[in-house]
């Protein structure tokens, strides 16, 4: 079956998303509007982000209705949009054509000639933000999608003028199958998203699917260091570029210094020194993001020395490693983390800095990956001096009756570490406002509303 492409429409044709006031779906708007496209949406309630639309030209509608549809030559929506959705049902009694978020992100992309998918089970967003800030510094005006907000480009979407797009691509559902990348990176591959996936095979087949979308003119960008993407591109006819720790990859780092907490390196190819970085984050990990964003350039034809410069202009997208401020003197970090390898690569990372004693606020992001990371959970935590769970934050999922993060803190109280759960936010604040201390360290971590407590104890 034919793929759709945004060049099927007439120019100006009219464009409507239900469910536009997505972080996502809003950034797929803005770029359109900037196509010339008409653009429409609705949503529950109106925000910020669809006032922002409307100050573009879009016609924003609060609520759903099947006379906001009128008119409409296609129709995007979100994977939360049901079937019974009124706005829907007008669009299949009308036959007109409806296709997904990712299916109209990979439309996008196939309009720009240097397209970028990052991908992996960690660091999309921090890869593609450090990307961004690559490109912007050589003056080649990107177009950016990214699931965060990133300061130089004043949120989650930048609309430019070159012919190159730069994304996010998440394996969840598959949707990242959909996209039209010249370039794909593969960060890492783990075992996530088990509520779709039946295990680390079928997540391996489908990177192996992503990477074949490249094929024959693009490239794969993905970490050596890695032995599931190894696994994964062995049998690939994919144009492969690997980036790691060591020689064993094409791009890999030397003589890895830590000032102050953030990491300063060489980045080397094929046995020859290329450039430089001082990064302003910490972490290994954000070495290898580094290198990974390196290898990217260069394919685009980039100055490696210029590269490096962008790099070294990223401080972070906002909940990686973000500094809310502080309380009673300590430190209150927001993270993002909430997978077993991200909370034990933040905490490690951490560890480079000076403080009296790290907490971390934590809460699981959905009973499924609670379950099936059960294990994982009980040690990740291992850097941390003293641990507060809360609620399990549910996002798609329903409880399951069993699943409980109280039995997680339990679990690794018993094994000799300060864990506790406390159900109630307000009384998490309480609690941290009466224990922590001059040069503590807090991180307030999940991908929940767990940050509303770092904001509270801020205040």
């Amino acid at each position: 079956m034919k793929r759709f492409e945004l060049s099927d429409l007439k120019p100006g044709a009219h464009i409507h998303f239900i469910g536009i006031g997505g972080i996502s779906m809003s950034g797929l708007a803005a770029i359109l509007i900037k196509k010339g496209f008409k653009v429409t949406g609705s949503d529950k309630l109106k925000t910020h982000i669809t006032a922002n639309l409307e100050k573009q030209g879009a016609i924003i509608y609060e609520g759903h209705d099947e006379k906001h549809i009128q008119g409409a030559d296609l129709i995007v929506y979100t994977a939360a949009v049901h079937q019974d959705n009124p706005e829907i049902q007008a669009a299949m009694e009308n036959n007109i054509e409806m296709i997904d978020r990712a299916e109209c992100l990979g439309a996008i992309m196939k309009m720009y000639k240097n397209a970028v998918g990052i991908s992996g089970t960690h660091g999309k967003t921090t890869t593609t933000g450090m990307l961004a800030h690559a490109l912007i510094y050589a003056d080649k005006d990107p177009t950016v999608s990214i699931g965060g907000e990133l300061d130089i480009i004043g949120g989650n979407i930048k609309t430019g003028n070159s012919d190159c797009f730069i994304t996010e691509a998440c394996e969840y559902t598959n949707s990242f199958l959909k996209f039209f990348p010249k370039i794909a990176v593969i960060t890492n591959i783990e075992e996530d998203h088990l509520d779709f996936f039946s295990g680390i095979e079928q997540i391996k087949e489908s990177f192996a699917a992503f990477a074949k979308l490249t094929e024959p003119n693009g490239y794969v960008v993905a970490c050596g260091d890695d032995k599931n993407i190894r696994d994964t591109l062995k049998n690939s006819n994919s144009n492969i570029i690997y980036y790691g720790k060591d020689s064993n990859s094409d791009y890999y780092v030397q003589n890895i210094n830590i000032k102050h907490g953030y990491p300063d390196f060489d980045v080397m190819y094929k046995n020859s020194f290329l450039t430089h970085i001082s990064l302003n984050i910490p972490g290994f990990h954000n070495i290898l993001n580094a290198v990974a964003v390196i290898a990217v350039c260069q394919l685009m034809g980039i100055d490696a020395d210029i590269a490096s410069k962008g790099i070294e202009t990223f401080k972070g997208t906002h909940r990686r490693f973000e500094k809310l401020g502080t309380c009673n003197g300590a430190a209150v970090i927001a993270d993002y983390a909430h997978h077993p390898t991200e909370i034990a690569a933040t905490l490690n990372a951490a560890k480079a800095f000076e403080y009296n004693r790290m907490w971390c606020v934590f809460q699981p992001h959905t009973y499924t990956r609670t379950k099936t990371l059960w294990n994982s959970f009980l040690t990740c935590f291992n850097s941390a001096d003293k641990l507060i769970f809360t609620h399990i934050y549910a996002a798609r999922e329903k409880p399951d009756g069993v699943t409980k993060a109280s039995n997680l803190a339990k679990q690794i109280s018993e094994s000799g570490k300060d864990a506790v759960y406390m159900e109630d936010f307000s009384q998490i604040c309480s609690y941290l406002k009466e224990n922590l201390k001059e040069n503590d360290l807090v991180f307030v971590m999940g991908a929940g509303d767990v940050i509303n407590i770092g904001y509270d104890i801020v205040k």
